[in-house]
């Protein structure tokens, strides 16, 4: 009997592509089909919690930019 599973397009750059690799490599429970090096098949169930997943790791790797930064207040002096 053959079974079909629901899935979801994802265009990424590839790095975000290699934290999705990442994320999916603890359970494999999120990519279908890791097509090339921007397309990605995502369980269409596990997309809202891919990107909890992903929005996580990005906060944790990437530095918040301060908006009260000295650089842009000390122009006009």
């Amino acid at each position: 009997m053959v079974r079909a599973i629901k899935g979801t397009l994802v265009e990424c750059e590839p790095s975000i592509k290699s934290i999705i690799i990442s994320i999916d490599s603890v359970n494999n429970e999120y990519i279908i089909e890791d097509l090339d090096e921007n397309h990605l098949v995502v369980k269409d169930n596990m997309v809202k919690q891919l990107k909890i997943e992903l929005e996580k790791r990005l906060k944790e790797n990437v530095p918040e930019v301060d908006d009260d930064s000295d650089s842009d207040q000390d122009v006009n002096k």
